[in-house]
């Protein structure tokens, strides 16, 4: 364990040693860092745990697909992606909400329409729009710099599971993700589509480069209520870790929240547990500080 954090050494869960407890990890900023690295730390953490008798899922804002190997290979119990659409445990599908197939096309129109990029989460894959590849990469490598690491070379942004060239006018489809071209283009999707899940990331506010539409109602929080009900557990049975605004939700429907110390400040304020940045192996000595391992 890192004592030497700016966070300081703080009290560990009381009751970590009463049971088994379910873990909610978040994926980018938590498990693997701004760049996609997964630490070693972490992976033996959460196997540790797991044979601590501990359960441990995977909470994102990812659809399925966008999940890497190395991630699965991991070993965990479950899935919660695209915000909170989709639950998966030990193999059953728990939930599983999509759009409309009108919705999708009212969506695409409109972002057309508008001269915006973007691509379609579903767990069929990443279905990109025509010129998305290449018009990301101004916006991608701002967000590394705003993360503190160098700016990708890149010519094209292909993420993981993306198809290019795919059909676009779908069923299946929980989330889509569109370049910002300015905050206007939020405020305006929330006007044309009010009956819509919105939200934004890479940055905040003004600085945000994306935005996104999804499921009404579609959070980490209703996934994580889900989950409960599937497994008859209780709510002080959860411990989530996060980085971001977007983990919010996920901390008010769990009984024990850690952020991480590359965190925003947002979710800062509400966590009971501040542990180490994602690159200085936070999730590992947050498993230790809270017994778990």
């Amino acid at each position: 364990m890192n004592d030497s954090s700016p966070h300081g050494t703080q009290p560990a869960l009381r009751t970590s040693v009463a049971g088994p407890r379910i873990l909610l990890l978040d994926i980018d900023g938590t498990l693997v860092d701004y760049h996609n690295v997964l630490p070693d730390s972490a992976v033996t953490a959460i196997r540790r745990a797991r044979q601590n008798g501990h359960r441990v899922l995977l909470c994102s804002g990812r659809a399925k697909p966008e999940v890497s190997d190395d991630l699965w290979n991991i070993g965990v119990d479950g899935y919660i992606g695209g915000n909170g659409n989709y639950v998966e445990y030990r193999g059953e599908i728990v939930l599983e909400n999509a759009l409309s197939s009108g919705d999708c096309r009212a969506i695409i129109d409109w972002l057309h329409g508008r001269g915006l990029e973007f691509y379609l989460e579903s767990n069929a894959g990443l279905f990109a729009s025509a010129h998305f590849s290449t018009a990301a990469v101004p916006a991608m490598r701002l967000y590394s710099q705003r993360k503190g690491r160098p700016a990708p070379e890149q010519d094209e942004v292909v993420l993981h599971g993306m198809i290019l060239g795919g059909e676009l006018h779908r069923d299946d489809v929980m989330k889509v993700s569109y370049l910002l071209s300015s905050p206007d283009d939020h405020a305006a999707a929330v006007a044309a589509f009010s009956h819509l899940q919105h939200g934004t990331w890479g940055g905040r506010g003004a600085e945000a480069l994306f935005g996104d539409i999804g499921v009404a109602q579609g959070t980490k929080a209703t996934a994580v209520a889900a989950l409960l009900a599937h497994l008859g557990a209780q709510r002080s049975d959860t411990i989530a870790f996060g980085d971001a605004t977007v983990d919010l939700p996920m901390f008010e429907a769990c009984g024990y929240g850690v952020a991480m110390g590359n965190a925003s400040d947002d979710l800062l304020a509400v966590a009971d547990l501040v542990t180490d940045d994602v690159e200085d192996d936070g999730l590992a000595h947050a498993f230790s500080r809270l017994g778990l391992v």
